[in-house]
């Protein structure tokens, strides 16, 4: 085998189509555009969602959904997961630094303790953004102190 005798293989090249190369190739007069209409042109370029005159599709539909732009997302952690923290660590004050140290929250979320799971006695100090009643209720009953951080 030499290289010039190298050919690409059989059907894996196909010769491009010449148009607008006069009517004996076939191709010429409309050059494959049809006849008229703005297609026809150069430059033509249809808007994005347009159908033609029809309504569009993004104007037949109803608007829907709202997003409050000063929502504040909380991210919820259970006594039952505190009390295993607690154990796990053996601190007396909870707070943002250590649930993040223990992969229960990333670096900037904000915590809102909730009253999942049974608690007998808590001899340490919860500080979160948020508690719900019932786990502030049972925090305090438990011989624990809560502290919201502003």
């Amino acid at each position: 085998m030499k290289l010039h005798t190298l050919r690409p293989a059989k059907g894996s090249v196909k010769t491009s189509k010449r148009i607008g190369r006069g009517t004996g190739s076939g191709r010429g007069g409309t050059s494959t555009k049809g006849h008229k209409g703005a297609k026809s042109r150069s430059g033509y370029s249809s808007k994005i969602g347009f159908e033609g005159g029809q309504m569009p599709l993004q104007r037949r539909l109803p608007k829907f959904g709202f997003k409050p732009l000063n929502k504040i997302e909380f991210k919820p952690i259970n006594l039952d997961e505190l009390l295993e923290l607690i154990e796990k660590t053996g601190a007396s004050v909870i707070d943002t630094a250590l649930m993040n140290q223990n992969g229960l929250i990333g670096k900037n979320d904000k915590v809102k303790v909730l009253a999942r799971g049974e608690v007998k006695s808590i001899k340490a100090e919860i500080i979160a953004h948020a508690f719900s009643a019932s786990a502030s209720e049972a925090i305090t009953n438990a011989g624990g102190k809560v502290t919201l951080i502003g």
